[in-house]
């Protein structure tokens, strides 16, 4: 079986793991969480708590009883916002170029588009 090319991500994922997020689309949505996985690859996160899935599972050496578990299925990164100080904003960067003993030092830091203020 052919392995299936990666999609191309036309934009930047800003979000990291353990930022608080909000559903802004689909069927969690206004729901609230804290992004446990990024994948920047296919463009998807994975929020703890939601987008629940089951999953069957036979007995094996690891989970000797096997049965029905339930984890967090990734979802778009395009429907969920960065929640700051319990409102959901945009992202952006906030680039400071500075000169220290004759090098360029760039600092890079991210900013939440609604209040302006730095966030880390």
């Amino acid at each position: 079986m052919a392995k299936l090319p990666t999609p191309k991500i036309d934009y930047k994922i800003r979000l990291k793991r353990g930022d608080m997020v909000q559903v802004i689309a689909g069927k969690e949505i206004t729901r609230t969480g804290k992004i446990l996985k990024v994948d920047r690859s296919h463009g998807r996160v994975v929020v703890e708590g939601l987008n629940m899935q089951t999953k069957h599972q036979k007995p094996n050496r690891a989970n000797q009883q096997g049965g029905i578990t339930r984890r967090e299925a990734p979802i778009h990164a395009s429907n969920v916002m960065y929640l700051h100080k319990g409102k959901p904003t945009r992202l952006g960067y906030k680039v400071e170029v500075t000169e220290e003993n004759g090098k360029r030092v760039v600092k890079k830091q991210r900013i939440a588009k609604s209040t302006g203020e730095v966030i880390d």
